[in-house]
């Protein structure tokens, strides 16, 4: 992959790249909605990444291809970065090195392998390829911390989505094998085993190919929403209150407020349950949480939609352990823990109800927990 990608770079650019980045999507297992609330979430990378290379220029001219968008060269500069630009993909790109406040011009050419619109942070691991790959080629000599909140910074400020900072974390913090429980206020992190096979279990991802855009104003009102509730329970934050706490307090809200801020406290400690059982193997408890996270995204945050409610129930219809929403919501993927020994039979009846509700084709596939973004070749 990274002599295609470095042949391609060549063909467009002239030249060869300094050095070839990447970094993966993600898949969070529970914890939706509640990283800008500084709350605990559970990701793990997927193996799906997006790979940049990147040559540094002499002058102060950035220009940025992909190689999913033939024929096309987005070209700035330096002193053109500014936020509030056009909502086009190469932003996400332009924001990193806004925010990461580069010197000298760049060449990018971007190869992404993410699912586009699914759920599974397509724009995360495209930030965190870029900004690996720009730390390690002007020894910028940022942790993972920084870069985190670097490219959280490019996303919010720059490309105008009011994301928190779990997908960005994950994609450059993750290990294999395990699950990253982030602590969203400090970025203090654990891994947690998440050893499902030998327990005859595999998480099934199901892209429902409803894509989603989060820049449309739905998420930004939810965030909007929770961060009212804070400002008028005087608290820090929706961390720092209980769910008795919480709904003794309900009378100071109004029930759009309360509803949503009531997800995030709920959902905060269905993170720890999690967390808890999967260090006592015990997966009908994990199965349990996952089906109450959709109900509460579903039905108090109004996040989900037909085909995401489609797939989760389905799922649980035909044995699953548990399933749920995953991601921004409004479209994307779900996730559905099964039987390995019934992946086919569930792929096959979730494609059958898609049909008969006229809903597009959904697309499936399964990831282990991956490695975080790294520096895979210099040249």
């Amino acid at each position: 992959m990274s002599e295609k990608l470095a042949q391609e770079f060549s063909a467009i650019f002239g030249g060869n790249p300094d050095l070839i980045a990447q970094a993966p999507g993600r898949v969070n297992l529970i914890g939706e909605h509640i990283d800008y609330s500084d709350g605990f979430v559970l990701p793990f990378a997927i193996k799906d990444v997006t790979t940049v290379a990147i040559a540094k220029r002499a002058d102060e001219t950035i220009r940025v291809a992909s190689m999913q968008k033939s024929g096309e060269v987005v070209e700035s500069s330096l002193t053109a970065l500014k936020p509030g630009g056009a909502d086009h993909w190469a932003s996400y790109v332009l924001g990193v090195l806004w925010s990461l406040g580069i010197t000298r011009g760049v060449d990018i050419l971007v190869d992404g392998a993410v699912p586009l619109g699914a759920g599974l942070s397509s724009s995360a691991a495209l930030e965190c390829s870029v900004a690996v790959g720009v730390n390690a080629l002007f020894a910028l000599n940022k942790d993972v911390k920084e870069l985190a909140r670097a490219t959280q910074k490019a996303e919010n400020d720059f490309v105008g989505v009011p994301c928190g900072i779990m997908d960005q974390s994950v994609s450059l913090m993750a290990e294999e094998g395990f699950a990253l429980l982030l602590d969203c206020r400090d970025l203090s992190t654990q891994n947690i085993p998440f050893y499902i096979a030998s327990a005859g279990l595999e998480l099934l991802i199901i892209d429902t190919q409803a894509h989603h855009a989060l820049v449309d104003g739905g998420y930004a009102e939810r965030r909007a929403s929770c961060e009212l509730a804070v400002a008028t329970l005087g608290i820090t934050s929706l961390r720092d209150i209980s769910i008795s706490d919480y709904q003794a307090r309900k009378s100071e809200l109004d029930d759009k407020t309360y509803i949503r801020g009531y997800h995030a406290v709920t959902e905060m400690q269905r993170v720890l349950d999690t967390v808890a059982a999967l260090k006592a193997k015990d997966f009908a408890r994990v199965g349990e949480l996952l089906n109450a996270s959709h109900r509460s995204l579903r039905d108090d945050y109004t996040v989900s939609c037909p085909e995401l409610d489609c797939a989760v129930d389905t799922a649980l219809a035909v044995g699953a352990v548990g399933a749920r929403m995953v991601g921004g919501g409004f479209g994307g993927s779900a996730i559905a823990l099964i039987k390995s020994s019934e992946i086919a039979q569930t792929e096959t009846a979730i494609a059958e109800a898609f049909k008969k509700s006229g809903f597009t084709a959904p697309r499936f596939f399964t990831s282990l927990p991956s490695a975080g973004a790294h520096v895979i070749q210099y040249f």
